[in-house]
């Protein structure tokens, strides 16, 4: 069953897929991150400078197949015809059609955000209604 994971209180939820994403790359894991185009464009630019001397190399789900494969990171609209199903990071609103073929869903909250923490109150229970188990993490308990 997939896991899912809520990671609530991130100050800049971009910087924090960019920190996530570099941990999970460095534990084996290979990530899609679900979002709008203007959001994903914005972490592609972010990605591209996690810091002078590092980045984290990825893909935009129209760059083809062959180098979706080689990808480590995708940046997708929509979870169809995609190279891996390790974690999911979803940054929409909803609980996105076709979670279930991950091994990990995480959803990241805002802490400044009332309206994303209200949708995100929303796909926790729709997760819950499922019969999925909940891992929370405080990020303000982090430290």
């Amino acid at each position: 069953m997939t896991e899912i994971a809520f990671h609530f209180n991130a100050p800049d939820k971009l910087a924090y897929v960019c920190r996530f994403a570099r941990k999970a790359l460095r534990h084996g894991a290979k990530l899609i991150v679900l979002g709008e185009p203007p959001q994903l464009a914005r972490l592609s630019t972010q990605l591209w400078g996690v810091s002078p001397v590092d980045f984290l190399a990825h893909a935009s789900q129209s760059d083809g197949a062959e180098l979706l494969q080689v990808s480590p990171i995708v940046l997708a609209q929509h979870l169809q015809d995609l190279p891996h199903h390790d974690v999911l990071v979803n940054l929409t609103s909803l609980v996105p059609a076709g979670f279930e073929q991950f091994a990990r869903v995480v959803e990241i909250v805002s802490s400044t955000d009332e309206m994303d923490r209200h949708e995100a109150r929303a796909r926790w229970r729709d997760y819950a209604a499922r019969g999925f188990d909940i891992v929370r993490h405080d990020l303000n308990l982090k430290g």
